[in-house]
């Protein structure tokens, strides 16, 4: 649905690093493809197109500098974050010159991390400006902020059309509540409220009701799903 827009490369050889920067980049909401060593990681990047590819500067086979420049050797231009122990100028320097767009030295902040994701994502090339969504028969209009399933219009409140939209953007993979609260209401989380579901409620009758197949599954006791029947 989204193309490359929300979708990331890691390069990572080491486990444990590999997992984090996988689980929390999925959390912010992300489609995470990741490559443990240097070869998996140069043929996942020629192979597909990606918002962003994180690079680790050290790894088995080829190194992080060795597959940008081949990526970049054959035309492909999406943006390198390295991330790297070597944190001298000449390392940086290197990297940068090698092709990539960034350098993030470790141990770094995630918080940092995510700001240079998203600084890297609004100017990747890669990235195909969308102004329409869709997921089977429902299609989201981002300019006219207009709903529409099966061809017939549904109106929405403001907040139930944010509500709507990043489930959308976020097709077959499960909100949580917490997840939703933060990105639409700006809110961290808060157990005794109820406001979330009420919305979601709000929009699933408006969207799936009097329809052949619902759209928005509830995952209990996890959030909610926008997913087509296959």
């Amino acid at each position: 649905m989204t193309g490359s827009r929300r979708r990331l490369l890691v390069i990572e050889d080491d486990p444990e690093t590999a997992q984090q920067l996988v689980d929390f980049l999925t959390t912010q909401g992300y489609q995470v493809d990741l490559a443990v060593n240097g070869d998996d990681g140069l043929n996942l990047g020629l192979s597909a197109a990606y918002a962003v590819m994180t690079i680790d500067r050290m790894l088995p086979g080829l190194d992080g500098l060795a597959i940008i420049r081949r990526l970049r050797e054959a035309g492909v231009v999406t943006p390198a974050l390295i991330i790297s122990a070597l944190g001298e100028v000449d390392d940086r320097v290197r990297g940068l010159r090698s092709g990539g767009d960034d350098y993030l030295i470790k141990p770094f902040a995630y918080a940092e991390l995510l700001a240079r994701v998203e600084a890297l994502a609004r100017r990747s090339t890669t990235v195909v400006k969308e102004t329409v969504l869709r997921v089977a028969d429902l299609e989201l209009d981002l300019v006219t902020r207009t709903v529409k399933r099966g061809g017939k219009e549904i109106e929405l409140l403001p907040r139930e059309f944010q509500v709507l939209e990043y489930l959308v953007r976020n097709e077959g993979q499960v909100v949580p509540r917490a997840m939703l609260l933060q990105r639409v209401w700006d809110i961290h989380f808060d157990p005794t409220t109820n406001i979330i579901d009420v919305y979601v409620g709000r929009v699933r009758r408006k969207v799936d009701s009097q329809q052949s197949y619902p759209l928005i599954h509830t995952i209990r006791g996890v959030g909610f799903c926008v997913r087509a029947p296959h």
